[in-house]
């Protein structure tokens, strides 16, 4: 028997809670894991408070990440001691998720914990950091370089924002930080933000083509904010488009595309194969240390993330937020 947060629905709506289930209810996969750490994300947010139809059947597990032990392993790629770590993958929506003392899932979309990063610090990072670093390694793969000029963050007091922020600035780039949140302008400069702007400069309609201004850009936000991201990259930069918290709309102009050459990168941590995967953990195992997470992470146990899920949807929470599923 173990402990997880498992999400119901019924006539009466959507119901989560602390509950307790056998082994024999995890049927999924080749691999089973004793679950560590998981965290709690936006879609996380939606599938425990019914906000949104994340969850595809009931009842169901949240958690599209975690990191763990193999307790058993069908296969020879993994064996019983590996530490291994998953992000996506239909788990938490499909497939039983994180929020749980175990897991079973298939051996394709774990890889093994890279060497020098702790569980707690793999955690931290995330599907968040993991989905920054993604959006980085994309923008360099376009050409972005640290003597291309500012970038740009929006929703940088968030999750991905906030990785996007201090990976971007210790590796070297100049960040600009886009956010709504004028008492969080000291823990953006902290991050490395050498300059913050109001989202309100974003997020209403613009023009086609607005003044140049940044080599490249990560956006979470969507909607008219990306549109008028696209609209201000300078002559040949890229942006690396990974969220819609502003909506899934693109009320954009093609100008920037073929007056410009702006190159919109779409990025998807869900699905990703698992080469960008390892390469993606690998690099940010190598930039940041357990200090470098103390600033962003807050752990909590299975109970509290129901209330901080409800806390998340509503903008109240800054930086990440780590289940430890054994607390």
């Amino acid at each position: 028997m173990f402990n997880c947060l498992l999400v119901n629905k019924d006539d009466k709506g959507y119901s989560a809670s602390v509950a307790e289930l056998s082994d024999d209810k995890l049927v999924q996969g080749n691999v089973l894991v004793n679950v560590q750490y998981s965290t709690l994300n936006y879609k996380d947010a939606l599938a425990i408070t019914g906000t949104a139809p994340v969850i595809r059947s009931f009842p169901m597990v949240p958690g599209i990440d975690f990191v763990g032990t193999v307790e058993q392993s069908e296969t020879d790629e993994f064996n019983v001691g590996d530490q291994v770590l998953l992000n996506g993958f239909g788990v938490g929506e499909k497939y039983m998720g994180g929020l749980s003392q175990k897991a079973k899932v298939n051996s394709d979309w774990l890889i093994h914990l890279p060497d020098g990063i702790s569980p707690l610090q793999s955690m931290s990072i995330g599907t968040a950091g993991y989905t920054a670093m993604l959006c980085i390694l994309a923008l360099e793969k376009n050409g972005l370089t640290p003597e291309s000029g500012k970038v740009l963050v929006t929703g940088a007091t968030g999750g991905v924002g906030s990785f996007a922020v201090k990976l971007l600035s210790l590796m070297g780039y100049t960040v600009v930080a886009s956010t709504g949140s004028s008492e969080q302008h000291d823990y953006l400069t902290n991050l490395g933000a050498s300059e913050i702007i109001d989202r309100a400069e974003l997020s209403s309609a613009g023009k086609p083509l607005m003044k140049e201004q940044w080599a490249g850009a990560v956006d979470s936000i969507g909607s008219h904010t990306l549109a008028n991201v696209c609209a201000s990259i300078k002559y040949g930069g890229s942006v690396a488009a990974c969220g819609l918290a502003q909506g899934m709309d693109l009320p954009a102009s093609v100008a920037p595309f073929i007056l410009r050459g702006v190159s919109l990168l779409g990025i998807d941590s869900v699905m990703r194969p698992k080469a960008d995967r390892v390469a993606a953990w690998q690099k940010l195992s190598e930039l940041l240390t357990e200090n470098e997470m103390q600033s962003i992470a807050h752990v909590i146990g299975l109970e509290e993330s129901i209330t901080v899920a409800e806390k998340l949807l509503k903008g109240d929470v800054t930086g990440r937020i780590v289940v430890d599923v054994n607390k």
